[in-house]
């Protein structure tokens, strides 16, 4: 096994033993096997970034073996620039969602954490898969402990929920489907990615191929406007489960772009690409005014994701180096400030159980600890120089204004309605005196707690301050893909 599969495959044989455990009787074992699982899995990542050659766009990591050689599908498995950063994310996500559950969940506390370390394994697995069919694989397979999550520790609606975030996600792929079968037989026999790269299609195959991907692909982001069922799984999804889907799972869709949409149908991509720049601008703009107007603290960051992620989208279809990187960079700083705006509003629900904005004001007078921290995500949410935030958008806006000014100018606009939103919730929750007896009665928050939002704190910080790691890595391989979106594909 090389270090890849590794990262997969630790976090799915700790979650399988966590799933043979029993149930509640061996809580405090099963949270410490499941934090050592996710802790392994993690320090695995790490030699990854020691031995990553920066210099060069080709894939490294690599592993191939046979796996149904009928059809000549493989076990192909390697990372580049563009998909490296994605896999020690998911990992350090995982350890803190383990973290933030460990007092929260009381029942069933063995599939809990069993099914968010086998959906840690799928996800790496997702950002990691060379082969087409093994990357459908593993992409419908996180629906499986994700749809589990929403459904078994949700809210009062939780089985709307889940059931919403199924179909859409499921039916959205059906069409990828397709088109990985159509470019398998198109290749002769091929579900090797590279080969697919490198195949020649004609104007209408490729615009049925992009829509195909897009389909699957727009719903996970999501992109205006297939976004509608996150802000129903959001709000009734457990605390750790709406950490793990903003953080890692939308980027999915994302990623998705850039190793199928993009490289295998470029002409389409560059047709489509006013298209697609509109639907981002859309989500930008318009869901961030939608989110000024929400009352549940929940809603009000899921809609912020979606409009996070439009400037993710609007990055990619600029074609440019700017505005790519800047999409990848927003895909992780996104990461951990989502992450950590998710796991915040968690620590104020174990507390009052509501998410109304109206049930809070004045917590900095009885958690001031917890509001300092509050404080630093709302300003990353906001974009704040010095933050994560800040940096993926400040790079997409750049690249958008060299692309086209008023694209620039109204994506712009949109860290105008971000702070909006986020500060106008943060002043009604933190701010003031003191409003109802629930907060008189509030606790700050304990060693476990601060820990959890401490590692959230130093990753965005680190990442607004110094940014370098995290653009020297994807720069190359950036350059390369572009380079081949810009070469025509027609017969």
């Amino acid at each position: 096994m090389g270090l890849l599969s590794l990262a997969i495959w630790i976090p799915i044989a700790f979650g399988v033993v966590l799933l043979a455990l029993g149930r509640d009787e061996h809580a405090k074992v099963v949270r410490w096997i499941a934090l050592i699982g996710a802790v392994v899995s993690l320090l695995v990542t790490i030699p990854l970034y020691m031995q990553f050659d920066a210099s060069t766009a080709a894939m490294q990591f690599v592993e191939k073996a046979g796996w149904i050689s009928r059809f000549n599908v493989h076990y192909h498995l390697g990372l580049d620039g563009i998909s490296f950063w994605f896999v020690p994310l998911t990992a350090f996500i995982t350890v803190v969602v383990v973290i933030a559950g460990w007092e929260t969940i009381t029942q069933r506390v063995n599939q809990y954490m069993g099914a968010f370390l086998i959906l840690s394994g799928l996800m790496i697995g997702v950002f990691s898969a060379l082969d087409g069919l093994l990357f459908y694989v593993f992409f419908e397979a996180t629906l499986i402990p994700m749809y589990l999550i929403i459904g078994i520790w949700g809210g009062p609606n939780k089985i709307y929920a889940a059931f919403k975030f199924f179909l859409y996600t499921l039916l959205g792929s059906l069409l990828m489907l397709v088109a990985l079968i159509y470019l398998y037989t198109k290749s002769g026999g091929s579900f090797d990615l590279a080969t697919w790269h490198a195949m020649p299609l004609g104007s209408s195959a490729q615009t049925l191929l992009f829509f195909a991907f897009f389909a699957a692909f727009a719903v996970k982001v999501p992109m205006w406007p297939v976004h509608t069922w996150l802000p129903d799984v959001h709000v009734e999804a457990p605390t750790g489960g709406s950490a793990v889907l903003a953080a890692i799972m939308l980027k999915l869709g994302a990623y998705g772009f850039l190793r199928f949409s993009m490289p295998i149908a470029p002409d389409a991509a560059h047709e489509w690409g006013g298209f697609m720049v509109a639907l981002s601008l859309i989500a930008v703009v318009y869901v961030g005014l939608v989110a000024m107007v929400q009352q549940d603290m929940k809603k009000l960051v899921a809609y912020s994701s979606v409009a996070h992620m439009g400037f993710v989208t609007l990055g990619f279809f600029i074609f440019n180096d700017l505005g790519v990187s800047g999409g990848l960079v927003q895909m992780i700083a996104h990461g951990f400030v989502s992450g950590a705006m998710f796991l915040s509003i968690g620590v104020l629900y174990d507390r009052v159980h509501s998410r109304e904005i109206s049930s809070y004001g004045g917590v900095v007078n009885t958690m001031p600890k917890f509001a300092a921290f509050a404080l630093l995500f709302a300003m990353a949410n906001c974009g704040l120089p010095g933050t994560a935030g800040f940096v993926g958008e400040w790079m997409v806006i750049l690249g958008a204004v060299k692309f086209n000014f008023w694209i620039g100018f109204a994506a712009a606009t949109a860290l105008i309605f971000g702070a909006a939103y986020t500060l106008w919730m943060f002043k009604r929750v933190y701010l003031g005196p003191v409003t109802n007896d629930d907060v008189k009665g509030l606790s700050d928050i304990n060693a476990r707690e601060f820990f959890m939002l401490a590692l959230l704190a130093i990753a965005i910080l680190y990442m607004g301050l110094y940014p370098k790691p995290f653009t020297d890595v994807m720069d190359v391989s950036v350059a390369e893909l572009l380079k081949h979106v810009a070469v025509s594909k027609l017969n």
